[in-house]
């Protein structure tokens, strides 16, 4: 747990997972690559098609009960919620502004016309006008300033202007990773929906995916970070991806719209050099957009990440999701360690689809 949060756990009453699946083979070569230390901090590893466990696998201590801390997964999960409540009405769209439901922590810090005009979707997309930037040590809004502080909110909202910022011709402004951002889109939730970002979570998501056992990470004021360090088991975080991956239904109830689901997996933004030096990636609403490499051919795949090197994959074509859990925090290359075990240890696992045989030609 981050020293500057207070982690706690809810519902520890959840059902009692089963062994974990045994490795494929007493060679397996995922465990193997894991001991010889290619794959450093490795904790978990799973693989699922069509809703079935093809692979599952714990590390250093961890076993199907352990809650990982998956860090900027979380923010994924928020941009789900944030799809929930603008389905019940709670928000009109995406295209709100943002202050405008942050009015009782008003004035603010640096206001005007331009912070009023940040929108719900410049937090999803990681293109607001505020000086934030996570990749920048010295951005004002770099997430690192914001733990000292006693009330996140108070921070968040003060926070001053990029001098520099401009929309371009699709009305959005330049890239710049931004977890205030995204705590901000809880507080917002908070007042929208008239109640603890944790507890609508909970029940609009994380209870109707029968996922009961679980830890928030809280300012020292109690303030619920939306921007990641939602801990949660392996299992559970494969549940969201299938969530992901069926269009936001689940058990027969429609838990997200499934027109919220294709915009946030849409290449919305292209990240800057910080975020993807070799301009492989995209980004939607708080997923991010890949292909990787497969048995089957080349596959477009969308994932939640974190740091770490922590991946929650979903690839459609497949009918597959797949996760890895790693706590190699703040470790140069751990993002491109995680995609290699993925297209080396874990998608070689899946069977490719079956291709319709052609029609037989017409009868005389």
């Amino acid at each position: 747990m981050p020293r500057w949060g207070v982690l706690v756990a809810v519902g520890l009453a959840a059902c009692e997972p089963g062994p974990s699946l045994p490795p494929t083979s007493a060679g397996d070569g995922l465990a193997l690559a894991v001991a010889r230390g290619e794959f450093p901090r490795t904790t978990s590893a799973f693989l699922e098609h069509a809703g079935e466990p093809v692979y599952e696998r714990y590390f250093d201590g961890a076993d199907a009960r352990t809650l990982h801390d998956p860090r900027s997964v979380g923010k994924s999960i928020t941009a789900l919620a944030v799809g929930v409540a603008v389905a019940e009405g709670k928000l009109a769209s995406e295209r709100d502004s943002a202050f405008s439901h942050l009015a009782e922590l008003a004035p603010f810090a640096h206001d005007g016309p331009a912070k009023a005009a940040i929108t719900i979707a410049d937090l999803l997309t990681m293109s607001s006008a505020l000086a934030c930037d996570d990749d920048d040590e010295h951005s004002p809004g770099n997430e690192r300033n914001m733990y000292p502080e006693r009330r996140w909110a108070r921070w968040a909202v003060d926070l001053p202007l990029d001098p520099g910022y401009a929309r371009d011709a699709a009305g959005r402004g330049r890239f710049a990773y931004c977890t205030a951002g995204v705590f901000l889109l809880g507080q917002i939730l908070e007042r929208t929906t008239g109640e603890p970002v944790d507890a609508f979570i909970a029940s609009r998501l994380l209870s109707p995916l029968g996922i009961e056992h679980f830890g928030w990470t809280r300012s020292a004021s109690g303030e619920v970070m939306t921007g990641g360090m939602l801990r949660l088991s392996t299992r559970d975080l494969a549940r969201l991806g299938r969530l992901v991956l069926q269009g936001g239904r689940w058990g027969g109830r429609q838990l997200v719209p499934a027109s919220w689901i294709a915009t946030a997996l849409s290449p919305l933004r292209k990240p800057n050099a910080a975020a993807d030096p070799r301009g492989e990636l995209d980004y939607g609403d708080l997923f991010w957009g890949r292909s990787y490499e497969t048995p089957c051919g080349r596959t477009r795949g969308w994932y939640m990440s974190g740091n770490g090197g922590n991946h929650v994959v979903m690839l459609g074509a497949l009918d597959a999701v797949a996760v890895v859990t790693r706590v190699s925090y703040d470790t140069r290359g751990m993002h491109a360690q995680t995609l290699r075990l993925l297209e080396e240890q874990l998608l070689p696992r899946l069977p490719c689809p079956v291709s319709p045989r052609a029609a037989p030609p017409p009868g005389p």
